[in-house]
């Protein structure tokens, strides 16, 4: 790509955009920017004339002027509702009945006194809207630009060519935002920083929301929930900012038909019961119909409890889903009463957590969207079979990448790798979940990166699929800093932390008697080593960043990296303090040091994240003393006396690189057995402890797996693959190891939520064993992994001799 050319291409998750381009200098038909007149429609609805505006703005903060008139033109607009668009000859049948499409097209002398006019039209309101923003992503605004401070680099004049005009549209129809876990960031920010009059999250911190949603080309939000927050329609200015901004309202699994319950519901919590309080629940229902049914909603059916626990009233599995069909029966004939048609009026149903085991039994309407949960550690429970595939209603997708509760919460840093995301939901989106994806994202900030990937993958999965973790971070760090390598940090980031989030440096589940990791010292000065390396990244890539986008690369690059280097450093520094106090007390205090530092360290980076307009964002977990036991124990740091800092060490400790200076061992064993072939596997780079996970294409396919020095005596084979979930509702893993001829079948079962699921999301991995026998001198050992369905992922194998024990993974 030539210097001064920004094309929009796959980078923007779309093969359609190729053909558009910007350049600082002129080319044959192409169109000035600089003193272009935006033209809306004088009737314009308010959010196409807000995009309108924006696009303005978005021209001015790249030093270019939007002109009052002339015979350079930008069309922004509506088909059917831009006099001059309609008038104009363009073909715009490919808009008809699609849902948020756009076209995007240059014409030359549309109209008397109009050289040129680049023409942004939309299908409806919404998909102008996206028209506009993706032009602003090809002029170089990102939708980051308010909410990370990436300010745009300005470079000079611009010019917009088209090969042909740009059609495009989403394929999934409601991508949304769930606002959750805020009580340690999003509201504290709110109510103290930025929107101090409301002491809330109120209508100047939703209207940002609303904006960013609409930038990244999402179409729905869920909003905050708890009790700390307030209720999102107590205050009317939200709802109606929402609506004219376009953005469709819901509200999450535990909050039917739009309430939200922690705040709204008054009454005592046992009334909240549908089996003995029938119709108080259901005038509680009918006042926000009443009050919202005239706006673009989402309409959660169903229950669960005041804050997302399980339902009261019923008692046997069978009373429950009764119990479920009535009131689901109900709440429809409200629908009917106050909103509209229930047969074409949106709704969903999630059956999260407890739901899901009561779904065979519920009668639940064909037009009604069946939306499938994750684990809340982004691995799919369930996937729609061939008959819910085929519903009208279609189905979705809960998904987290950020989560309270057991067996340990991660509500600090984004460490969900893009590759997993695009795995399991390539996943549902074959299986048909189409209609809806929601991500649960906690407080926005610090998603940028993944949420960037998971919109751009909702609109356009086939591309953002085919990229794959390292080339789609390429190019996101392409669009958002102009410096690619960023991505390799990135990429590395995401490796290092799905072997252990730093929310989960803690080997123990709550409730279980404490224990130290378990790794052995060679693999943690290779993690540690790894995380050297990426600082090391760090430092050479920060001066080729733009001053405007310094403090954007802080907050989506240098902090994340570094706070998880740290947070890394003190846990091992501490866990090997700890195990050489007594034999080594010289030693053991150095480490004591390192770690305090390391925490010091960490502070003073966290205290610069939440300066000035951020002030209040961001806390490192755990954040007090609330669900205690959902979170890892907080760091015990050796006394003053044994590891403390002296206060002029404090100086710079926010910009100063992390010691990561493991005592020197011996370089960790060579592994025992290897690869040697994998037909029917497909590599998905970024996931597992290698150069990547192999996932099965179809039952049968094997590889093979040659050991690098094959014991003679009895050994203990530990094969790993990934905790995600079949495609067969209820299944365990299956797979047959075939040693010398003979099959073995291996199993990975684990209950719902029990403790082998527990640590296995932790370390992100499942291990299953089989003991070999002795072996006789002869031929090599011959040992196949032979998949017993498809989407298995194998992460890796060892061969040690004796017999097999439970370790850490």
């Amino acid at each position: 790509m030539r210097k001064g050319l920004l094309a929009l291409g796959m980078t923007l998750a779309g093969a359609a955009h190729a053909g558009l381009s910007v350049d600082v200098k002129p080319s044959p038909g192409s169109l000035p920017l600089d003193g272009a007149v935006i033209v809306g429609a004088a009737d314009a609805d308010p959010l196409e004339a807000f995009v309108a505006q924006d696009l303005a703005g978005d021209l001015k903060r790249l030093g270019l002027r939007a002109a009052s008139k002339g015979a350079v033109q930008i069309w922004v607009g509506t088909a059917g509702r831009h006099p001059r668009i309609d008038a104009s000859g363009l073909d715009l049948s490919k808009l008809k009945g699609c849902w948020e499409c756009f076209q995007i097209a240059l014409l030359r002398d549309p109209a008397p006194g109009v050289k040129q006019a680049l023409v942004i039209v939309g299908a409806d309101r919404r998909g102008t809207a996206y028209g506009v923003y993706t032009l602003s992503q090809a002029l170089g605004v990102s939708p980051w630009v308010w909410w990370a401070d990436l300010a745009p680099v300005k470079r000079g004049p611009l010019h917009v060519s088209l090969s042909g005009p740009l059609h495009d549209g989403p394929a999934v129809r409601y991508r949304g935002l769930f606002i959750n876990d805020e009580d340690w960031g999003l509201q504290p920010w709110a109510a103290r920083t930025f929107e101090p009059e409301a002491g809330n999250i109120g209508p100047r911190t939703y209207e940002q929301v609303f904006r960013l949603l609409l930038r990244l080309k999402a179409n729905t939000l869920w909003p905050a929930m708890h009790q700390v927050s307030g209720a999102f329609n107590a205050n009317p200015k939200n709802a109606e900012l929402a609506q004219r901004y376009g953005i469709v309202m819901s509200s999450s699994h535990a909050e039917p038909l739009l309430r939200n319950n922690v705040s709204e519901w008054t009454a005592p919590h046992e009334h909240y019961n549908y089996a003995t309080h029938p119709q108080q629940v259901r005038d509680y229902w009918a006042e926000r119909l009443k009050a919202n049914g005239r706006f673009e909603n989402l309409y959660t059916l169903g229950m669960r409890g005041i804050h997302d626990s399980g339902m009261q009233g019923g008692g046997s599995v069978a009373e429950k889903q009764a119990l479920l069909n009535r009131l689901l029966a109900d709440q429809r004939e409200l629908i009917k009463q106050h909103v509209g048609d229930p047969s074409t009026t949106p709704q969903v149903f999630v059956p999260y957590k407890e739901v899901l085991p009561l779904l065979p039994g519920l009668a639940l309407p064909d037009d009604v969207t069946l939306v499938w949960p994750d684990d809340n550690f982004g691995y799919l429970r369930q996937f729609p079979d061939a008959a819910q595939a085929k519903r009208p209603g279609g189905s979705g997708i809960y998904y987290h990448l950020s989560y309270l509760g057991a067996p340990l919460s991660y509500l600090w840093l984004s460490t969900t790798p893009p590759a997993l995301v695009a795995e399991e939901m390539g996943r549902a989106f074959d299986a048909g979940a189409q209609r809806l994806w929601m991500v649960n994202a906690g407080d926005i900030k610090p998603h940028e990166v993944n949420l960037s990937h998971w919109f751009d993958l909702a609109w356009n999965p086939a591309a953002v699929r085919a990229q794959g973790q390292p080339a789609y971070l390429r190019s996101l760090a392409q669009r958002l800093f102009g410096v690619a390598e960023v991505a390799d940090i990135w990429d590395g980031y995401y490796r290092i932390n799905f072997e252990r989030r730093p929310e989960h440096l803690q080997f123990h589940l709550p409730g279980e008697k404490v224990r130290r990791s378990g790794m052995p010292p060679g693999v943690v000065n290779d993690r540690l080593g790894r995380f050297a390396r990426l600082l090391s990244q760090l430092d050479a890539v920060r001066p080729r960043i733009a001053p405007a986008q310094r403090a954007a690369f802080f907050q989506l690059v240098e902090y994340p990296l570094r706070a998880s280097a740290l947070a890394n450093e003190r846990f091992f520094a501490l866990e090997r303090y700890a195990a050489t106090l007594e034999r080594h007390p010289a030693g053991a205090r150095a480490l004591a040091a390192q770690a305090v530092r390391a925490d010091q360290r960490l502070k003073a980076m966290t205290a610069r994240y939440n300066a000035g307009r951020w002030a209040g964002i961001l806390a490192e977990e755990p954040a007090d003393g609330l669900w205690t036991s959902y979170r890892q124990l907080a760091p015990l740091l050796p006394a003053a006396g044994l590891g403390g800092v002296a206060p002029d060490a404090l100086r710079d400790l926010a910009t100063a690189a992390a010691d990561l200076a493991p005592l020197p061992q011996p370089a960790p064993a060579a592994p025992l057995l290897r690869v040697a072939s994998h037909d029917g596997w497909r590599r998905v780079p970024g996931l597992g402890r290698g150069d990547g996970v192999l996932a099965a294409q179809q039952p049968g396919a094997t590889l093979a797996l040659t050991p690098t020095a094959a014991p003679a005596a009895a050994s203990c084979l530990r094969v790993h693959v990934l905790p995600s979930y079949p495609l067969a509702a209820g299944e365990p893993w299956q797979a047959d190891v075939i040693v010398d001829g003979q099959a073995h079948p291996m199993r990975w079962p684990r209950g719902t939520q029990d403790a082998a699921w527990g640590q296995g999301v932790l370390a992100n991995r499942l291990t299953a064993t089989l003991m070999l026998p002795e072996r006789a001198a002869g031929p090599e050992l011959q040992l196949q992994l032979r998949a017993g369905q498809r989407d298995l992922m194998f992460d890796g194998a060892e061969l040690q001799p004796g017999t097999c024990k439970s370790t850490s993974s």
